[in-house]
């Protein structure tokens, strides 16, 4: 693994927590010496996270639709910015560009690409890690969710099995490197 794709919000939370978190994310990445992708944003987490690993001369490359650059959120000090027309664009993009994949907290946006990775994963159009930076307890519910939804029979254990879950950085990047993908072949859960 040399880059890692991190989806983030583009609001920093409430709770300082979440900032901190993703310095400590940047610092630990940086001791690995790995890259940044994301989605090119100056706010937010995606701005701590790109502000940190840009201050030790680390590489960021951002992914950012040009809606979002006409509204001036694009961070110009990334490394390399990529301007593209759509958000399917840029979430193929950063999938193609990442060697593994870290959803911090984040609304929507991040649910979405969260969700795009692990059915890319389960589909064997990629076969990357893909972890939940679980600041703060943030994805506890989503968790129970995600086990519901195995409990029911519409998700496979093995493939939720897949989800490297953790909320210390260096714990997430051991496990995302010890990573071994699965394809689940049954389609059926039963």
């Amino acid at each position: 693994m040399k880059k890692i794709t991190v989806y983030c919000g583009s609001n920093k939370g409430k709770n300082a927590i979440f900032s901190q978190g993703a310095v400590a994310l940047a610092n630990e990445m940086i001791k690995r010496d790995l890259s940044l992708v994301y989605g090119a944003g100056n706010v937010g987490l995606m701005g701590v996270i790109a502000d940190a690993m840009l201050a030790a001369d680390k590489k960021v490359y951002g992914v950012i639709p040009q809606k979002l650059v006409d509204i001036e959120v694009a961070h110009q000090g990334c490394t390399e910015l990529t301007v593209v027309e759509t958000m399917r664009d840029r979430k193929w993009l950063m999938a193609e560009k990442g060697d593994g994949f870290i959803a911090m907290p984040g609304g929507i946006g991040t649910f979405e690409e969260l969700f795009e990775i692990m059915t890319l994963n389960q589909l064997a159009y990629i076969r990357k890690p893909l972890a939940l930076y679980n600041l703060n307890g943030y994805y506890d519910g989503l968790l129970n969710f995600l086990q519901h939804a195995v409990t029911e029979g519409f998700l496979h254990q093995a493939q939720l099995d897949l989800l490297i879950v953790g909320d210390n950085p260096a714990e997430i990047l051991d496990k995302m490197a010890a990573f071994e993908p699965k394809y689940i072949d049954k389609w059926e859960v039963k």
